[in-house]
């Protein structure tokens, strides 16, 4: 593997331009690259209680959405598509890199800011307040573990090579998950936060029995998704087959 780093906004971007082979992607952003990409079984980040939030420096109403300024952290997130679900009249949106998205709110840029990976274990200690609880709003929905980024093969390798990087995918995540210790310096060097607690509680929400495989919940779970954000006009219709096997 020749693998490289990147915001998952930038990832997201990246597949849309079909680039890369193999890549981590938002939910959301597999619908507008399903023509070309394929879901892998292992390697997504999916849970129960692991949604993203909408926090604020103070109090905030969401009766009337529209008339707040919302920070989201890429148009093509999980996390804006969501938000956008929940109340698809709130359109006065900026983007942010998701690290940035605290401080905005912070210096006022912004009413309300959606938050994910590392933030979602620091924004109380920066003084925000929760808002809503994405992850909440969508369990209460379907009863269904919140889908948020999954591992896309692009459909123009074999698909004897697919089907061996998702079993790849998996024994890697099998191994890290036997062998934390020596992993701990990779993880470190590539994490916005340095604080042990805060790695720690983000790999224990976020790496669990769907990334090594989906599972007929998961698929399920992303199935409504599409369905749910189609029929409200947010999302394109997706192509007859999307995973992989």
């Amino acid at each position: 593997f020749d693998f490289f780093m990147a915001d998952v906004e930038e990832l997201n971007r990246r597949v849309f331009a079909a680039e890369p082979d193999i890549s981590k992607i938002s939910c959301h952003a597999y619908v507008h690259a399903a023509e070309d990409y394929l879901i892998l079984d292992s390697g997504g980040a999916m849970g129960y209680g692991s949604g993203p939030l909408l926090v604020s420096k103070r109090p905030i109403d969401m009766v009337n959405p529209e008339k707040l300024h919302i920070a989201i952290p890429g148009i093509y997130t999980t996390a804006n598509l969501l938000f956008s679900i929940a109340w698809p009249t709130a359109l006065n949106k900026t983007e942010y890199l998701f690290s940035d998205i605290e401080d905005a709110l912070l210096n006022d840029e912004a009413d309300a800011g959606l938050i994910i990976h590392e933030t979602r274990f620091t924004y109380l200690r920066k003084g925000l307040i929760k808002i809503a609880d994405m992850g909440e709003f969508w369990e209460s929905l379907t009863q269904l573990p919140v889908p948020l980024g999954v591992i896309a093969v692009n459909r123009r390798l074999p698909e004897h090579v697919a089907l061996k990087v998702n079993r790849v995918i998996r024994r890697s995540l099998e191994y890290a998950s036997a062998n934390s210790g020596e992993i701990s310096d990779f993880i470190l060097s590539n994490s916005g936060e340095t604080d042990q607690d805060v790695i720690e509680s983000h790999i224990s929400l976020f790496v669990n029995d769907f990334s090594f495989n989906l599972g007929s919940v998961g698929r399920n779970a992303l199935k409504e998704l599409f369905r749910i954000s189609s029929e409200k006009g947010i999302t394109p219709l997706l192509p007859e087959k999307i995973f992989l096997a």
